[in-house]
């Protein structure tokens, strides 16, 4: 199945605005202009608010959590809602399963090359996380993103991405609450694990 995304919004300001790199951002977060913990990310140089959540999107990432520890292979771990970097990004997904010690990321956060696999929990996010989110993890070159669809009860499984600017994952899977999902690491199947364990009901 071919997907495409379509740009973040195309909605006006009211007053002339502008993006921001990078590297600029992180600037604001050093001098204070950006607090740590402030509920925003950076998209495709934009920063933008973090969806609010409820106590069933929490749930779901403690038991995502859970699940995929349990099932990865030496040299891989969970980090939960922290940051990673791209070219023009900083998005903080739900989930990232990433390669090495936290020692070795204590002066930049992970990318494409160090991570391999995102996912989203998404309730009210579902479009921002399918669209925009999925374009922007295509580009970068995440080989797979999981979306965890709670109002269908469904996980989207999104792969081979290809860059450019009409990003997209040129597959996606959907498994249903019965099912079974792989989890892929590297490009070899570590085991499965069942939706139900997953979604927080």
């Amino acid at each position: 199945m071919l997907l495409s995304f379509q740009p973040l919004s195309p909605a006006l300001p009211p007053v002339p605005v502008r993006r921001f790199s990078v590297a600029e951002y992180h600037r604001m977060i050093e001098t204070g202009v950006l607090a740590e913990d402030e509920p925003v990310e950076l998209l495709e140089g934009w920063i933008i608010p973090k969806m609010p959540r409820d106590a069933r999107h929490d749930a779901t990432i403690e038991l995502t959590d859970e699940a995929l520890s349990a099932r990865l292979p030496t040299g891989w771990r969970v980090r939960v809602q922290s940051a990673i970097t791209t070219d023009d990004s900083e998005p903080e997904p739900d989930l990232a399963i990433v390669r090495g010690s936290p020692r070795t990321r204590t002066h930049h956060h992970p990318g494409a090359a160090d991570i391999a696999m995102l996912v989203e929990v998404s309730g009210t996010s579902l479009l921002l996380d399918r669209r925009d989110k999925g374009r922007l993890y295509a580009r970068a070159g995440f080989s797979c993103y999981w979306v965890i669809n709670l109002g269908e009860r469904q996980v989207e499984v999104f792969t081979l991405p290809v860059a450019g600017p009409e990003a997209l994952y040129r597959d996606l899977k959907v498994y249903a609450f019965g099912d079974d999902v792989p989890i892929r690491i590297d490009g070899m199947e570590c085991g499965t694990v069942p939706v139900r364990d997953l979604i927080a009901d």
